[in-house]
């Protein structure tokens, strides 16, 4: 048995060990950049006419391409410095990508070794690599300090390698911890847990590291459950102390705006306010869980996520039955394993069955697997199509795999122009894997091909699949998801992007979660309630002097912008005007909109991001702040309409029998849910009561003046960050 060892991780094999393409070679290549998708990798052309594929997954054609291109001129066994393969890589002849070899380098002089041998191949009982071992597996280090990592190769010998030297390096968050080529981490000054991602032949592993604060966690506020347990045990080992928790006007208008995606009104907050009973908190929860506001701001949710978008005129009778589906779905509380069931097994028409709108918009298998994976399991499959996902173990195979539960989807036209009939093929559910031209059963992600006869729909095996309670992607991605949603960032980000190289921040509480929601029923309410129950949700977001610079431990509520319909909804509700929607009733919220044709008629809902539903990632909504967004709530005339709209709040409380006082007091309580302090009381008074003059110096009618400063109050309390953002 061979154990090969190398100080600086690769080539210090004895001369007589025979080189092997697959072992030593294409590790070479990969550490020089030369096989990523910037370089020779480029998907169909590669680079200048030599191509090879990504991170060396298809070593056999690597080979073809080194050995048998480009007229012997790659590899020149006579003289094998003469190669243009070591030419190119030491930039001696010029090289569009730089220098990626020193001559003097082990790299180089392996490959010198290997063409001057002939170029071997290597035989095919040659070790074969099995596993990747990265030391230390889990470490804490303090703030900017360092660590080397050492990786070992594992081979079906028995055999080791260092491969420190070879392997590529990546933290998953940059903001807290870098990795130089050489394998040295070094931290930077956030608390938290950060991930090195260690590749080396297609094989990876992580090291997770946690990063102390190291400050004094004397108090935490009490449990309410087992998220707050968690949460604040991470929060102790890390050294990092949580804010306090919030007052009961900031959590009522937290919470409305999160479950309900609306302000509470003034006769809400008035009773929440006066209410002594210490369980009003978990009351209001449920109440708002039980209003047909939840149902429709996460109907906005799913169906944006689903593609419920309207293409042309004739898409409304779908968008609007699959909208209906999904807000009824959510305001009974149907299960989620249920509910995507009902999308992925869909048959009949839209008329008949609703959930069949996805199939018209998502058409084929390989799109729908993709949504699908994604969406559900909050796994990318998009890069396996093509090549072995570089990050993660998916292969092709598993791809055309999955691929092939919808292999059987039939469709045909019905007398309604655009409409089609879905439905399930009788035959034998398998596709080709366009690479192999091997036919492909369906398999579920790391599952062996069940049975399924040519009478059963595969879709409905697939859906059965993701509902057992054994299936380690789908609960989880459903609860980050909603993670997110409530706390801004996933305990995994981006929230659909689940794999062993991209680790939670805190598994513990990720798999808890999880747990929690499948001995629920796959109950989506109950993912909301204690989520919204725990002391975690309810922390305040004003730091306390150690955890301002936390990002992703959650010691404080991160404030998020009002997504686009939820503001529109806000600015509305403020200022008493109503936004119309054509084909809607009036008084329909932007919340409730079924789908993404609505973006083109209110402006308001496009410049602050309301997605177009063309991809089921939630990137597509944009949540930053922009100029446009600025200069539109200050100079608009949408926004200008609102503040003057006949019969809205600046005409109202300008009467002369409302007492400014009531005014100032009322619009505090709508915007903020809270009264206004005695300073901001006295400012508003004063600026409400001054006398106001024309453009020529003239008095202004003392009635229009009021209802000016009013408008002008409500376009300075809108504009504040308090308004804008959930706190």
């Amino acid at each position: 048995m061979l154990v090969f060892i190398a100080s600086r991780g690769f080539a210090a094999d004895a001369p007589t060990t025979p080189l092997n393409f697959v072992n030593d070679i294409v590790p070479i290549l990969t550490k020089a950049d030369c096989n990523t998708g910037g370089c020779h990798a480029k998907a169909i052309t590669g680079q200048r006419g030599f191509r090879l594929s990504l991170l060396g997954f298809e070593p056999q054609e690597d080979y073809e391409h080194i050995v048998k291109e480009g007229r012997g001129r790659r590899v020149f066994p006579a003289a094998p410095d003469q190669s243009l393969l070591l030419l190119k890589a030491a930039n001696i002849v010029p090289h569009g990508g730089g220098k990626k070899l020193d001559p003097s380098s082990e790299g180089y002089q392996t490959l010198v070794r290997w063409i001057s041998e002939g170029m071997p191949y290597g035989e095919e009982s040659a070790p074969k690599l099995t596993g990747l071992e990265v030391e230390p597996g889990r470490i804490t280090m303090k703030v900017n300090s360092s660590q080397q990592l050492k990786v070992m190769a594992r081979y079906s010998d028995g055999s080791a390698r260092d491969v420190t030297g070879m392997a590529l390096y990546e933290a998953n968050d940059r903001s807290m911890a870098e990795a130089d080529h050489h394998g040295l981490v070094k931290t930077l000054d956030l608390p938290g847990n950060v991930a090195v991602m260690v590749r080396y032949s297609g094989k990876v592993a992580v090291s997770g590291i946690s990063i102390p604060l190291g400050a004094p966690v004397d108090a935490v506020p009490p449990s309410k459950n087992f998220i707050d347990d968690l949460v604040f045990s991470n929060l102790k080992v890390i050294g990092v102390p949580p804010s306090p928790v919030i007052d009961d006007a900031t959590f009522l208008r937290r919470v409305s705006l999160d479950i309900a995606g609306r302000l509470p009104t003034t006769e809400e907050t008035k009773a929440f306010l006066a209410n002594t009973d210490p369980k009003k908190r978990d009351v209001a929860i449920d109440a708002l869980l039980s209003t047909p506001d939840y149902a429709d701001y996460f109907a906005n949710k799913w169906t944006a996520l689903l593609k419920n978008a309207r293409e042309d005129a004739a898409d409304i009778t779908a968008n609007f039955a699959f909208h209906a589906w999904m807000r009824d779905s959510l305001l009974a509380n149907i299960p989620y394993d249920e509910l995507v069931r009902q999308v992925l097994g869909a048959t009949g028409t839209i008329v008949s069955n609703p959930p069949v709108a996805w199939y018209k918009r998502v058409k084929e298998p390989n799109q729908q697997l993709e949504d699908v994976a994604q969406l559900f399991l909050g796994v990318r499959m998009n890069c396996a199509q093509c090549h072995h996902h570089p990050f993660e173990r998916w292969s092709q195979n598993d791809y055309y795999a999955l691929s092939a539960f919808f292999s059987q989807v039939g469709r045909k036209p019905t007398a309604i122009a655009g409409e089609d009939l879905i439905f399930h093929k009788r035959g034998l559910a398998q596709v080709e894997n366009k690479k192999t031209q091997a036919k492909v059963k369906p398999a579920a992600l790391g599952q062996t091909p069940p049975e399924i006869l040519p009478d059963e729909d595969p879709r409905l095996v697939l859906a059965d699949w993701m509902g057992e309670k054994e299936n380690p992607f789908f609960a989880k991605a459903l609860v980050n998801r909603y993670w997110k949603h409530f706390f801004k960032r996933g305990l995994v980000e981006p929230e659909d992007d689940l794999r062993d190289t991209n680790p939670a921040t805190n598994p513990e509480l990720l798999d808890a979660l999880a747990k929690h929601f499948i001995e629920s029923g796959f109950d989506l309410k109950s993912v909301v309630r204690v989520i919204t129950q725990s002391q975690t949700y309810q922390l305040s977001e004003i730091p306390n002097e150690h955890n301002a610079v936390d990002r992703q431990n959650f010691s404080h509520f991160y404030p998020k912008r009002l997504q686009a319909e939820v503001l529109l909804d806000a600015i509305d509700g403020l200022t008493g005007a109503k936004t119309d929607f054509a084909d809607l009733p009036p008084g329909t919220r932007a919340i409730a909109l079924p789908d993404n044709s609505y973006n083109r008629a209110a402006p308001f809902l496009k410049v602050f991001g309301r997605p177009e539903s063309a991809s089921v990632c939630e990137c597509e909504r944009i949540q930053s702040s922009s100029l446009a967004q600025s200069l539109h709530l200050m100079n608009s005339a949408e926004v200008k309409g609102k503040l003057a709209v006949a019969g809205g709040r600046a005409e109202r409380l300008s009467k002369p029998e409302v007492p400014v006082t009531d005014g100032i007091r009322e619009i505090y309580l709508t915007a903020f849910s809270r009264e206004p302090d005695g300073e901001e009381l006295s400012i508003a008074e004063d600026f409400i009561n001054k006398p106001r003059t024309d453009a020529q110096d003239k008095p202004i009618d003392p009635a229009r003046a009021k209802r000016m400063a009013y408008e002008d109050l409500l376009w300075a309390i809108m504009s504040t960050k308090e308004f804008l953002y959930n706190h």
